[in-house]
């Protein structure tokens, strides 16, 4: 009888629609396309803290943000997309219990043996609550499922912390020579969050963060990763 390969189940927990695909999308694409099985979990509605024109009409947008979200993750294979409505920016206020249960409802259905999340020296507060939060939910316990959590990066967050003493720093990569343009194009989806080049969170420099990761690994393209923690 032949070994069958054991399929992953892997989660990808994120504060805000985009954050999954800027952190991520690359290895959430190759993931699919290996097989596995992966479950996005985005926290925040990502909208209600903005100002200015774009904020008046705040439903409008949300709206469209949410479906920006499904078009994304379906480009990238995700298998079951899940969009609560913490508030955006503003995870401070929130119990850190509310949000640490809402990830481990979440955990309990999928049972995810890989959890991709945010770095902890991430400037954005959102960011950190949810790294925390992921970290109690996925405590190595007896009969815990989870075996590997990684920190994802996310431009225009994680490089911008210059008054921290801690930093992102990348220990594992992921080849995604072969995902790049998928990851490009599903954060296309995202019209209302791109900018133009010079800013992090632009198309341009997306790319060329992969080269760079690719580079610091020994692949075309890569993404970086920060191991939390491993239990073979």
């Amino acid at each position: 009888m032949k070994n069958e390969k054991i399929k992953n189940k892997v989660l990808v927990v994120a504060a805000h629609p985009d954050d999954e695909v800027l952190g991520c999308g690359g290895a959430i694409a190759r993931h699919s396309v290996e097989g596995d099985e992966v479950w996005v979990l985005i926290l925040s509605e990502g909208f209600m803290a903005r100002k200015g024109e774009f904020a008046k009409e705040r439903k409008k947008g949300l709206k469209i943000l949410r479906k920006s979200a499904k078009k994304a993750s379906k480009t990238l294979g995700v298998g079951r997309l899940i969009l609560k409505d913490f508030p955006d920016n503003k995870f401070d206020s929130v119990a850190l219990l509310d949000i640490i249960q809402s990830i481990e409802s979440v955990m309990s259905e999928f049972k995810p043996n890989i959890v991709y999340t945010h770095d902890y020296s991430d400037v954005n507060i959102d960011h950190r609550r949810v790294a925390e939060a992921v970290e109690s939910a996925t405590r190595p316990m007896k009969h815990s499922l989870v075996n590997q959590v990684l920190a994802f990066e996310v431009p225009s967050s994680s490089e911008w912390n210059f008054a921290k003493r801690s930093f992102f720093r990348a220990n594992v990569f992921i080849d995604i020579k072969n995902q790049i343009n998928k990851k490009v194009t599903a954060l296309e989806h995202y019209s209302s969050e791109i900018r133009n080049f010079p800013h992090p969170r632009s198309i341009d420099y997306v790319r060329a963060l992969a080269i760079v990761r690719g580079g610091q690994s020994g692949f075309i393209a890569a993404e970086g990763f920060s191991l939390i923690y491993k239990r073979e």
